[in-house]
């Protein structure tokens, strides 16, 4: 079975089994309140349309934003802001290159150095298949998008590019092929180099993999994701952790047999954070390094897990952010997106009322970003795109 089918497949079935789980859906306490503001998001030059937000996150002192502008005959073109504050966002100037950048949604966006750069992608061709481009930030901060072969990321090997991160070590995009778990390296943002089937990292015979989310840690890299045992529709949690982003080690979180992916990272101080889905809704893992090593010793435990995924929606955990002590968590299931805080290491979670309700399902979304003790969340209803900001302290 391809890994694109197998993906297919096990979507059918989680979401089967969300249906059997919604009986058992847990009362939730009373939710955190922040005092949310509405920022100011203007419309950038060109033909106005409806706004689309997809990504935030908090760069050197200053939020990004991505999204896109959608026109009225389903058209589409790329959109990103700035802001120093969260409350009040500038447009980027976007230099696309090619047909599909002219088109693209700007969905994942990464920083380092104080720079960003940014996954986007628009569905066409003959099978409607998306097609991926990457945009790197320029010095006058605005975004120009990358010169990449189609086969890069398309091509009859493409699954997805998920995620992308800055570190250290340069760029690392987190997704699959055909052949599993795959990632994409730069030094600079200005070209990517496609690592496909890394032992360890890919698929084999005894367990099918996908990599969702990516992140710099001193030593390197940590990749997060899942694999599907031979003869088993559940998957497991696994996080891969590599020097170069070549050569990988697979990593195997505490698992119940129940279906669990890890799909966000997050690094909090000295510990690495793993999001995910296990069974009926969702769980935290936390990785702690031994004294005097960064991530290539210590330990992952499941610690908390929160939320539930009631019936007819794929749950997920779509954002994460680290700050102040805390992490908050963005997740989407039957009854919507919600936010979720930890101030205990992961072990326990409260919900955070966001600034307005938003069903799951077509075209929404809901991203969280956290910096200088403010949180920034972007909300996409499927009618309209807008952001909100507070402090991330406790409220």
């Amino acid at each position: 079975m391809s890994v694109r089918r197998a993906i297919a497949v096990l979507g059918v079935v989680v979401t089967l089994l969300a249906g059997c789980w919604a009986a058992g859906d847990e009362r939730l306490p009373e939710p955190v309140r922040p005092e949310w503001e509405l920022a100011d998001l203007p419309m950038p030059p060109g033909a106005p349309g409806r706004l689309i937000v997809r990504d935030v996150t908090a760069c050197a002192g200053r939020w990004y934003l991505v999204g896109a502008v959608g026109g009225p005959d389903g058209g589409t073109r790329p959109a990103a802001w700035r802001s120093a504050d969260g409350r009040g966002w500038t447009p980027l100037p976007l230099h696309p290159i090619s047909y599909y950048g002219e088109r693209a949604i700007l969905y994942a966006v990464g920083c380092r150095d104080g720079r960003i750069a940014v996954i986007g992608a628009r569905a066409g061709g003959a099978h409607g298949n998306p097609r991926v481009r990457t945009w790197r930030q320029d010095a006058d901060g605005a975004l120009t998008e990358v010169p990449a072969e189609f086969e890069l990321y398309g091509g009859p090997e493409a699954v997805s590019a998920s995620r992308i991160a800055g570190g250290a070590g340069g760029w690392l995009i987190a997704g699959a092929r055909e052949s599993g778990a795959a990632v994409w390296r730069s030094p600079d943002a200005a070209g990517f180099e496609l690592v496909d089937g890394a032992p360890g990292l890919a698929s084999d015979a005894r367990l099918t993999t996908i990599a969702t989310d990516a992140l710099a840690v001193p030593d390197g890299w940590l990749v997060g994701g899942g694999g599907r045992p031979a003869g088993r529709a559940d998957r497991d949690p696994f996080v891969w952790s590599s020097g170069d982003g070549r050569a990988w080690t697979r990593l195997a979180l505490p698992a119940t047999g129940a279906d669990e992916i890890a799909q966000r990272l997050v690094r909090v101080g000295a510990v690495v954070h793993a999001l995910g889905v296990r069974g009926s809704g969702f769980q935290a893992w936390v990785f702690e390094p031994r004294a005097g090593s960064a991530t290539a010793t210590g330990q992952w435990r499941a610690v908390g897990s929160f939320g539930a995924a009631g019936a007819g929606a794929v749950a997920g955990v779509e954002a994460v952010a680290g700050g102040d002590g805390a992490v908050l968590a963005m997740t989407v299931a039957a009854g919507g997106h919600r936010l979720w805080r930890s101030a205990e290491g992961g072990s326990s979670w409260a919900p955070v009322a966001l600034p307005v309700d938003v069903s799951a399902g077509g075209d929404t979304s809901a991203a969280i970003a956290v910096g200088g003790g403010r949180m920034v969340v972007a909300i996409d209803d499927a009618a309209a795109a807008r952001v909100w900001y507070a402090p991330s302290g406790p409220v």
